[in-house]
């Protein structure tokens, strides 16, 4: 974890803890035991998990810098990311992860109880039911997502679910700033505005990352997000 922690230090300016090393070296290792039985992700070697996972999970805190959020909610987490990692860097975030696979979940509470993370809540759900129960609309400082879906239905996931003032954070490959452009009536109608598209770096990686980060400005309306499939089916145009 020499490497990984000198990554991290180079791309991110921060100095992991001998703890926090310790716990990323310990979900490395479940996450490749579990992955032998329950194919969680298709990167199973160490070094890759380091950084497409880990590292790249980590990128997320160039988008807060010196204000980082209280409350933040993973929509698609999967094996944990991004929640996890940020949760391991971040003691005190309260984190909620959701996922609709109940495997992927199971492994996300096995990795809370194994590192002992507090204020970590896990949802089996879909980010349209979320996005209309009183509890999760409009109360996240941060709602991130990363290899979900395509960024007109990424921002009807996301933004009912965040507060006015707060913020969505979509983790994107080349096709980000495209994709973007494609979604800005999306944006507006949900009461977003773009705020920045960041380009970032992973070590060794080729392949283009962008942080693409909307602002809440707005109240979303009362009939988004749609019914659980329509905004995949028939994206806002």
């Amino acid at each position: 974890m020499e490497k990984f922690a000198q990554d991290v230090q180079s791309v991110l300016g921060i100095k992991l803890t001998p703890r926090q090393i310790a716990a990323f070296a310990t979900y490395e290792q479940e996450l490749l035991a579990w992955n032998a039985r329950f194919n969680l992700t298709a990167i199973r070697d160490p070094e890759s998990i380091r950084t497409k996972h880990f590292l790249d999970s980590l990128t997320c805190i160039l988008a807060w810098r010196n204000n980082p959020p209280q409350t933040l909610i993973d929509i698609g987490t999967g094996a944990g990311f991004p929640g996890l990692p940020l949760k391991i860097l971040l003691p005190h975030l309260e984190v909620t992860l959701v996922d609709s696979v109940g495997k992927k979940l199971a492994f996300c509470r096995h990795m809370v109880e194994v590192l002992k993370l507090e204020k970590v809540t896990l949802i089996q759900g879909r980010a349209e039911e979320l996005g209309q129960t009183p509890a999760h609309r409009e109360r996240y400082d941060w709602a991130v997502a990363r290899a979900v879906a395509n960024m007109p239905v990424l921002v009807e996931y996301l933004l009912p679910l965040v507060r006015i003032g707060g913020a969505a954070l979509a983790q994107k490959g080349a096709s980000g700033p495209a994709e973007t452009q494609v979604a800005e009536r999306a944006i507006h109608i949900l009461g977003g505005q773009l705020q920045q598209i960041l380009p970032v770096y992973l070590p060794g990686v080729v392949e283009e990352r962008y942080l693409i980060v909307i602002r809440k400005q707005s109240a979303t309306p009362p009939g988004y997000p749609r019914r659980v499939g329509l905004p995949a089916k028939k994206p806002i145009q």
